[in-house]
């Protein structure tokens, strides 16, 4: 009865700006991301970001564009106030970041804001707003250009505060929305500046790559070939890796659509495709692709964010993303293309089979079996010789290791990647990466940081220039990297020195396979990284593993098997991809009716 008595009514403005500001600004990362937009669409040429506390203190927003007239400040704080459209038409052709009006009152509905706006050197409007309550006009001396300094975010909305996440994950946030704006605007100086610490400084040369290696690092954009691709009214440019360079996440993969950083489930699987059997499991390539479309093809208005687009016809945008990486990756060498592929076949041609057994041996050779294929017909083991490893100690490692040993023979290697071999039980095809990640995981494991890894002290110490985020996670877990066989101490300003590294870890590269861990490890958890210490043990084990196309020779794979036999499970790796595949003897021989 009561809720039928209930009248309707009109919200206040102040309320209607709060909720507005729900859909705008949902952390300081949303008021960073609206600010820089409006410098852009200013016609900015330098832009700086400062924060404080990663934002919930102050953060402060400035630019050298056009400026905001006097008479204009007072309207612009009020909802749906923009100079980029003037009616609904505008919204198809729009060019701008930005048209909805909505960014700076829901801003200012929230926080204690100011603004300082000149279109001329020399004096600059001032208009200052607390919690949406606008006071008069003053002037001050400024040149041209903009500032906005927005203080105290979500003072008056604290159950909005008590959501944001950690210092550290907000201003990761921050920081990568103003990276991927350097991106898509090259032509543009960005400073960043986090309590005074500089974070990300770029030219504004119009060097797209230049802007690449100031956001991702040298390293990574020297691994990047660039594309240019024209189709379906579409053009795909911008820089891609190869097969060979590739992270454990998707981080590292940046989509804009007319300089816009954006989100479209259709693009990620057209580059999914275009990787499809090039790229490992579980592995990503690095990708920042720029898409220029005409903006009567693509609406942006989705949603308060606009991150989200729709294209009229998806299907083609997605056909010219996957191939203009292919015909990319083609110009660049990292595939093979049909030349190569004749190269190939000729060379098959003048090779020969020897024992019908898949060993090739050049041409003009007297085929006369080799040491190797002669140790690899013997059976590891003589019937009965099985004794259970100590390790062992459950009853299903003990039938495990008792069942894959029992009349074990290695028969050889294919595609660098599948160890092949014979048991009573029938034939095993064993991933080595896989097999050999759950041996080192089990013994890090067994290990807990009590029996001192085997280490290699390095000639040189090896530097390690880690972003703010990752120095801040390895500083958090050098005593568990410690205790897996990596000395490493900070060296100052986001570095750190390599000084001793696992002795398993072979022919790598000590200081990548410590950054390759902290990207894995960053976003464990929505952002906010609290690895646990089983959790570097299965990264490390990872990273310490052979991969696939690692050759082995005849000892190394039986040394392999022997080791995998001793684990608690050695049929899942500890992701749970599957180690060994067994095909019975029963099945392999009715698979060929016999």
């Amino acid at each position: 009865m009561e809720a039928a008595q209930r009248r309707v009514r009109l919200l206040d403005p102040h309320t209607v700006n709060q909720i507005a500001a729900g859909e705008v600004v949902e952390r300081p990362a949303s008021a960073v991301k609206e600010l820089v937009e409006n410098a852009i669409d200013a016609g900015a040429r330098r832009i700086e970001v400062e924060l404080v506390e990663s934002g919930r203190k102050r953060l402060r927003v400035r630019d050298d564009g056009t400026g905001i007239q006097p008479d204009d400040l007072p309207i612009a704080l009020q909802r749906h106030a923009t100079s980029k459209i003037t009616r609904i038409e505008d919204l198809f052709v729009a060019s701008s970041l930005g048209f909805r009006g909505e960014a700076l009152p829901s801003i200012a509905s929230v926080s204690r804001m100011q603004i300082r706006s000149a279109t001329t050197d020399g004096v600059a409007a001032c208009i200052t707003v607390e919690g949406g309550e606008v006071e008069p006009i003053s002037y001050e001396s400024m040149p041209q250009g903009t500032e906005v300094v927005v203080e105290d975010l979500f003072f008056n909305t604290p159950a909005r505060l008590k959501f944001l996440k950690s210092d550290q994950t907000e201003l990761n946030a921050c920081l990568e929305i103003v990276q991927r704006l350097a991106v898509a605007f090259p032509e543009l100086a960005f400073t960043f500046r986090h309590n005074n610490s500089e974070l990300l400084r770029t030219t504004g040369d119009g060097d797209v790559l230049g802007a690449i290696a100031a956001v991702w690092g040298r390293e990574v954009a020297k691994a990047l070939g660039e594309i240019d691709h024209y189709e379906g009214n579409v053009r795909v440019r911008g820089f891609v890796s190869g097969p060979h360079f590739t992270k454990p996440n998707r981080n590292y993969q940046w989509v804009f659509v007319n300089r816009r950083p954006v989100r479209n489930r259709g693009l990620q699987t057209a580059i999914d495709i275009a990787y499809r059997m090039l790229t490992p499991e579980r592995r990503f390539p690095v990708v920042a692709l720029l898409l220029d479309v005409e903006p009567s093809r693509v609406d942006s208005n989705v949603s308060p964010t606009k991150m989200d687009v729709k294209f009229q016809q998806e299907a083609s945008v997605a056909d010219a993303v996957r191939h203009g990486i292919k015909q990319g990756l083609l110009r660049m060498g990292m595939l093979p293309d049909a030349s190569d592929l004749i190269g190939a076949n000729q060379a098959l041609e003048q090779t020969r089979s020897v024992m019908g057994s898949g060993w090739i041996f050049p041409s003009g050779t007297s085929g006369t079996p080799t040491e190797a294929l002669i140790q690899a017909q013997r059976p590891l083991f003589a019937p009965g010789s099985i004794s259970v490893a100590p390790m062992a100690e459950n009853p299903f490692a003990v039938r495990a290791y008792e069942a894959l040993l029992d009349g074990l023979r290695v028969v050889g290697q294919i595609m660098n990647t599948f160890i092949i071999a014979e048991n009573h039980q029938g034939m095993l095809i064993i991933d080595q990466h896989v097999a050999h990640e759950r041996i080192l995981y089990e013994k890090l494991r067994a290990g807990r940081g009590v029996v001192p890894v085997e280490k290699q002290s390095l000639l040189m110490p090896e530097s390690l220039h880690l972003t703010a985020y990752q120095a801040g996670l390895l500083q958090e877990n050098l005593e568990p990297l410690a205790a897996l066989g990596f000395d490493i101490e900070p060296f100052g300003d986001g570095t750190f020195l390599l000084r001793a590294a696992p002795a398993a870890l072979r022919r790598k590269s000590p200081s990548e396979v410590v950054v390759d861990i902290l990207e894995e490890l960053e976003h464990g958890g929505n952002g906010c990284v609290s690895p646990t210490r089983d959790g570097i043990w299965i990264t490390c084990a990872c990273k310490m593993a052979v991969k696939a196309g690692d050759p082995l020779s005849l000892a190394e794979m039986e040394k392999l098997i022997v080791d995998l036999c001793e684990t608690e499970n050695p049929y899942l790796c500890p992701h749970g991809r599957p180690i060994t595949l067994v095909m019975a003897r029963g099945d392999l021989e009715r698979k060929f009716k016999r």
